[in-house]
């Protein structure tokens, strides 16, 4: 699981993003140091990485808005130096800080966006109408957004990034701060979008990625340290860690128990009534046996997966927030 460099594809591949040795240095600052990406159309791909580690610039440079000190990328074949007002018009973008006039109304907010891309009126009314019934927002929709919820905000910007129908959307951070209710909301409709749209998303919340991503690259320092499915990444964590866990739940675990198991395994560890064993090789079922055979009652028993947080703090050495 170390940084892997991805061939560039030849013509004609279905990719709808791909990057080229992607660079962006500060001064002596190496922002993005050289990345290799080939994102696949209709590919939901989440970029994860502790504060610092590139993301926001890396978006930054695919969409147009930040040049490169290196390298390049083609966004559904456009290039980002020769051809960046392509590639705009092919995008939707949802920022970390949501960008709505909050003394409009959604529709309003929403026209408003259209115009800017050019729809026509007629179009552009029944896009938004359709957007406020997807997201939940029609009988709001002659509000003002500054009544608004953070989570009806949230949704909004992602409405506005999508009233011009892109086939590849950006989605920056897009349910950061939200409560649990409202993270789902927006979870269920980017499940919606997938298949249909390419979707780039960056987030701090490891369950958002898992839950919803296609592949996921992890960035640190500017570089892709590891790049697969979620399954692949815990899969590679397993075979670099060389260790299985399997956890115990009973009531009756005693001392001669407990030391009976510490001289097969290499850790056990035992707290009230869990008892955590650890090992190269584990037999779960010769393990719930001997248990058994020893007097424990359990009451559950399972094999414990290495989780895309353990992942990420064994590649990176942070934690997400860092």
């Amino acid at each position: 699981m170390t940084s892997q460099n991805v061939k560039r594809a030849k013509a004609g591949d279905d990719f709808a993003i791909q990057t080229f040795n992607l660079t962006r240095k500060f001064n002596s600052l190496v922002a993005v140091d050289g990345i290799d990406l080939n994102i696949k159309r209709g590919e939901l791909f989440a970029l994860l990485g502790p504060n610092g580690a590139g993301k926001t610039t890396t978006i930054n440079m695919l969409c147009c808005l930040l040049k490169p000190s290196g390298g390049t990328a083609q966004v559904l074949g456009y290039d980002i130096l020769k051809q960046p007002f392509k590639i705009k018009e092919t995008i939707g973008v949802s920022p970390q800080e949501t960008v709505i006039s909050e003394h409009l109304n959604p529709q309003e907010n929403l026209v408003l966006i259209g115009k800017i891309h050019g729809i026509d009126t007629r179009e552009l009314k029944s896009r938004s109408q359709e957007l406020l019934e997807t997201m939940g927002l029609e009988a709001r929709a002659k509000d003002q957004v500054r009544k608004f919820s953070g989570g009806m905000k949230r949704r909004l910007n992602i409405m506005m990034a999508l009233i011009h129908n892109p086939k590849v959307l950006f989605l920056d951070e897009p349910t950061l701060g939200l409560d649990p209710q409202a993270r789902r909301a927006i979870w269920e409709y980017i499940i919606r979008l997938k298949k249909e749209k390419t979707i780039l998303l960056t987030t701090h919340y490891m369950d958002e990625a898992d839950f919803l991503a296609d592949r996921i690259g992890i960035m640190d320092e500017g570089k892709i340290v590891a790049l697969g499915t979620s399954r692949e990444l815990k899969t590679g964590l397993l075979d670099i860690l060389e260790k299985h866990t399997i956890v115990i739940h009973a009531q009756n675990f005693t001392q001669k128990v407990i030391s009976e198991m510490r001289t097969r395994y290499a850790e056990v560890e035992v707290t009230e009534d869990t008892m955590v064993i650890s090992d190269k090789q584990l037999g779960f079922q010769e393990i719930v046996d001997l248990l058994h055979i020893s007097g424990v009652t359990v009451s559950s028993a399972y094999t414990k997966e290495p989780t895309l947080d353990d992942v990420f703090l064994n590649i990176t050495g942070k934690e997400l927030r860092e």
